[in-house]
């Protein structure tokens, strides 16, 4: 159903309003529902690798398409993607976690911490900094560097408060966020077991997600 989903979404991005959303309301039920199969699938093949995971229900993790606009100049009532975060209490997650996108502009899974606030946000950096060769080759592995390059999100222009700008290790001291993204195109999603693939690549992320977590709750 992947090319069904993507030419929705697209047609949805040309018509992001109400009357034409309720005219194609059948559509949109019928994807919602083959999109929460999928990431439960995604969920299960998780549970395998990982207990904390199982028996979580996607429709715990799935995001619904309604744009919250009370603070956005851009009135569109609709999201032009589907969404799930995946963690153990679903997608209201301050730890780290996993992510799913699939876009009619991007498609993409993440792992990390994102917008951590400012007192984990030092916890974090104080845990890796004291464990920073663990956490190095950990995020440095072959296969992390291979398919989850480079961090994602904001990075300050200098040293954080407390830190020298000459730290030697001040490329992750200057993130604010310590999340991994992979880009995905349209045509990966014709695979029939691309859950399962999602799923095999988001485990990588695991021993990084585990330190971070480990880091936060010690």
């Amino acid at each position: 159903m992947s090319k069904q989903l993507f030419d929705f979404l697209t047609r949805l991005a040309e018509n992001n309003d109400r009357t034409w959303f309720a005219a194609n309301r059948a559509e949109y039920d019928a994807l919602r529902a083959d999109w929460l199969e999928k990431i439960q699938r995604i969920i299960n093949a998780i549970a395998a690798d990982d207990p904390l995971y199982r028996g979580l229900e996607a429709s715990r993790c799935a995001y619904r398409i309604y744009r919250d606009t009370r603070f956005s100049h851009d009135k569109s009532p609709y999201k032009t993607y589907f969404s799930a975060l995946i963690s153990p209490t679903g997608r209201h997650c301050d730890r780290a976690c996993y992510y799913v996108h699939i876009g009619a502009e991007e498609c993409a899974i993440y792992g990390g911490v994102w917008c951590p606030e400012p007192p984990m946000l030092k916890k974090l950096r104080r845990a890796i900094v004291d464990n920073i060769e663990e956490f190095r080759e950990i995020t440095e592995a072959p296969q992390v560097v291979e398919l989850f390059p480079g961090w994602y999100g904001r990075k300050l222009k200098t040293a954080p408060k407390g830190y020298d700008r000459d730290h030697p290790d001040i490329d992750l001291l200057r993130l604010t966020e310590f999340g991994k993204e992979h880009r995905l195109d349209r045509d990966f999603f014709d695979a029939p077991d691309w859950p399962e693939k999602i799923a095999a690549m988001l485990m990588v992320l695991k021993p990084m997600n585990d330190f971070l977590n480990y880091s936060i709750d010690e």
